[in-house]
């Protein structure tokens, strides 16, 4: 990213920060939407218990609903989970 300060250079990279900083709803469906093919696939080919199913589709439900709080910004200390040591 190149640093120009002449004739409102400023105003243009704060508003290119801001743009990058921020992801857009089309990108958030287009994850909704994948997302949800995806386990609508798994779910109806792939054989599987109905518990481990279900185990299945809570787990990917907590991570998206936890990643959609962190995209919208509701869930900062997400990004300062460290998982071992």
């Amino acid at each position: 990213m190149e640093l120009n300060y002449a004739a409102g250079g400023r105003v243009s990279l704060v508003r290119e920060l801001e743009r990058s900083k921020i992801m857009p709803l089309i990108q958030v469906l287009e994850v909704l939407v994948v997302v949800g093919v995806l386990l609508w696939l798994v779910n109806r080919f792939i054989p599987m218990q109905g518990t481990i199913k279900s185990i299945l589709n809570g787990v990917v439900v907590i991570a998206l609903v936890l990643w959609l709080l962190n995209a919208f910004g509701l869930f900062h200390s997400l990004s300062h989970i460290r998982i071992g040591s």
